[in-house]
């Protein structure tokens, strides 16, 4: 289910709720855009406004469906056309994704693939069809993100006119995306997992993100942005497609960018190779480390996520045991009972963490933080000296000494891992037992596909995160039995130098 490359993607794109005042455009003239059948969008951030952003949504009338050879096919000729050397891979239907690049011929491991030029790269310096509406963003100083995701939108609602129009013709329509899960799904499908909150926050950021765009910008221009084709809906397609294709190319100064051609690749977690914009050729590549054979999928990888972030903001979940950097978040809280409540959670939020944090658990292990966490929570009154010291090692922000070790409450520090590791197991138990009942009886065939579709995407989460989970379960109860097997020698070994001296 793979749908696009990409080198770097920050957890949340950047939000501005504070723009700078715009210069005033002198003779700007009107654009008429062409219309479209108005969508509603939504007026806030509260919960209802998510909501409302995560129910059933409508198709933006560009882009094509997931799978579409023909639209692929037109982009590929027109790459050519306007600059894109001879491939030697080609966009076929593949069983790693709905469509990718396939060798046509022999490729040698450290090869260098794709050249796409830099004026097939979309990026902030990208020339608009519709200049005006660009200089305006330009002048609210607006992020690359929203900036981008505008951008296209701009470019779409204009079809042929635009220069984009035969990329944007091969976009999916409805990219795959937990920007498209409805609020109910989120909550049905996902309620064992910390993915179903990250999705709900990228939803809040991106509803926040459009509102900022809207009440500042778009209200003021209207001509310029017509609500019929800048709305949420839109948005939510735009950042979509941003989510799963946007690229960060170190050589070219960390700039984000879209790379029509190379975003048909998909991820695969047997590979190490990224995309880059290199100088000697003056093209976007990526440099093989394997060989292929024709007809033999080409890949590259995504960056080393988890499953449940490749399911974020790709829409797909490999197959469970083939992520080696696959993990599970693991939450841990303070009790509101402890008597050093108060003191502990200053401590934490000294350092920039919460009274309930995250911390990913692996297969191999689990980072020192998750630990110093640990020993700050179950750590007595007797201990209060030290509580800057834990909260300090928990802290990934800081370079404070982070394996700190007290052994008079590595116990209890391990029972209370543990006590958090199952706890999240018996969710993901009653997920795994309600999911052979939940109920798909839907009237709409293609819906019943949908649901059918999640859910099956939700159970191979379930599946791959709860094995992590139940590693760490068997490891933190060796760990905790070779503890108390260790006080029951040192009290045997004790006992019997008291009997000797009787």
């Amino acid at each position: 289910m793979a749908k696009a490359s990409r080198v770097f993607q920050p957890t949340l794109f950047p939000t501005f709720s504070t723009l700078h005042k715009p210069r005033t455009l002198s003779n700007a003239p009107t654009i008429i855009h062409k219309k479209y059948p108005t969508i509603r969008c939504s007026v806030s951030t509260s919960d209802s406004a998510i909501r409302e952003a995560t129910s059933a949504t409508q198709k933006v009338p560009w882009g094509c469906d997931i799978d579409s050879l023909e639209n692929a096919a037109a982009l590929q000729k027109w790459l050519s056309d306007s600059g894109l050397p001879p491939q030697k891979m080609a966009i076929e239907k593949v069983e790693v994704g709905e469509r990718g690049l396939v060798a046509l011929k022999n490729i040698r491991k450290g090869e260098k693939l794709l050249f796409v030029p830099p004026p097939l790269v979309i990026t902030a310096d990208s020339e608009w069809s519709c200049p005006e509406a660009g200089e305006v963003l330009k002048q609210y100083s607006v992020p690359d993100w929203p900036f981008l995701a505008t951008y296209l939108i701009s470019e779409a609602s204009l079809n042929q006119s635009s220069r984009w129009s035969n990329y944007i013709s091969a976009l999916p329509r409805q990219p795959y995306s937990l920007l498209y899960w409805t609020r109910a799904e989120l909550d049905r499908y996902l309620e064992a997992s910390q993915i179903r909150k990250r999705a709900i926050e990228r939803i809040t950021n991106v509803v926040g993100t459009y509102n900022d765009l809207r009440l500042r910008i778009f209200s003021k221009n209207p001509d310029l942005f017509p609500e019929e084709i800048f709305n949420i809906e839109t948005f939510k397609w735009s950042f979509g497609i941003l989510f799963s294709r946007l690229v960060r190319l170190p050589s070219m100064d960390g700039r984000v960018a879209l790379v029509p051609w190379a975003d048909m690749l998909n991820h695969s977690c047997e590979v190490e190779t990224f995309l880059d914009y290199d100088k000697s050729t003056k093209g976007v590549v990526f440099t093989t480390d394997r060989q292929y054979q024709p007809g033999e999928q080409v890949f590259i990888s995504y960056g080393k996520k988890s499953n449940g972030e490749l399911l974020l903001s790709y829409g797909f979940v490999p197959r469970e045991g083939t992520n080696p950097n696959d993990s599970v978040e693991l939450s841990l809280s303070l009790k509101k009972s402890d008597k050093c409540y108060k003191e502990k959670v200053e401590a934490l939020q000294k350092h920039g963490l919460s009274i309930s944090q995250c911390f990913p658990l692996r297969i191999t292990g689990w980072p020192v933080e998750l630990m110093a966490y640990a020993y700050l929570a179950v750590s007595p009154p007797s201990m209060s000296r030290q509580f800057e010291e834990m909260a300090s090692a928990a802290s990934n922000k800081t370079t404070a000494k982070k394996d700190v070790r007290y052994p008079e409450i590595e116990e209890q520090a391990l029972q209370f891992i543990l006590d958090s590791c199952e706890s999240s197991i018996s969710k993901y138990n009653k997920f795994s037992q309600a999911s052979g009942s939940m109920d798909l009886d839907v009237t709409s065939p293609k819906q019943l596909n949908r649901r059918v579709f999640l859910k099956q995407l939700a159970v191979d989460l379930c599946n791959s995160e709860r094995r992590i989970l139940f590693r760490a379960q068997n490891v933190l109860r060796r760990r905790l039995r070779d503890i108390k097997s260790g006080e029951l020698r040192a009290l045997k070994i004790f006992n019997g130098f008291r009997n000797l001296f009787k």
